[in-house]
């Protein structure tokens, strides 16, 4: 190819690249969507703008004295995949027989990640329920790819149910 078939090309390429700018930059004078300045007539409703309703606090304690076993057995489900129930049976992740109360990161002969390791306490239903909302937000870095439980109730169920049944 000779340097004027180059010439060429690169031209073209830069002529059609100046039409598409052109083309933006006249769209965007012509059909600007901005806003027109400050509004003209402004009707007081008495609130504050901005203002929405406060988020309520639920009390874990009284949820999870109202937690149904029956339901955290249902919610338990998508945690079989990876734990069991019985004694020194360890799947994917550690057995959760008699979690509620066992120290964090304890199950002999399951290698845990450094992130849980690192924890120190017990297993107690208010550690669980921030573990449960979000595994990854409670130990940043653990292996548990589970995104967790977004109710509040389903939470306190499956501690429930672990209590109950013994795990």
């Amino acid at each position: 190819m000779d340097t004027m078939t180059i010439t060429k090309a690169v031209a073209s390429i830069c002529g059609a690249w100046l039409i598409l700018l052109m083309g933006a930059w006249a769209a965007e004078s012509i059909y600007h969507v901005g806003g027109h300045g400050d509004q003209a007539y402004v009707i007081d409703t008495g609130e504050e703008e901005g203002a929405g309703e406060a988020e309520e606090t639920v009390d874990f304690a009284t949820v999870l004295a109202e937690a149904d076993a029956g339901k955290g057995e249902r919610v338990f489900r998508k945690c079989q995949a990876c734990h069991k129930l019985g004694e020194g049976e360890n799947g994917t992740g550690p057995t959760l027989h008699n979690v509620v109360g066992r120290d964090i990161a304890s199950v002999a002969g399951f290698s845990y990640s450094d992130a849980l390791a690192s924890l120190e306490g017990d297993w107690t239903p208010e550690h669980l329920e921030e573990f449960l909302h979000k595994p990854s937000g409670y130990a940043p870095g653990t292996a548990m790819s589970f995104a967790g439980l977004p109710k509040i109730e389903d939470r306190a169920d499956v501690i429930a149910y672990l209590q109950s049944a013994g795990g």
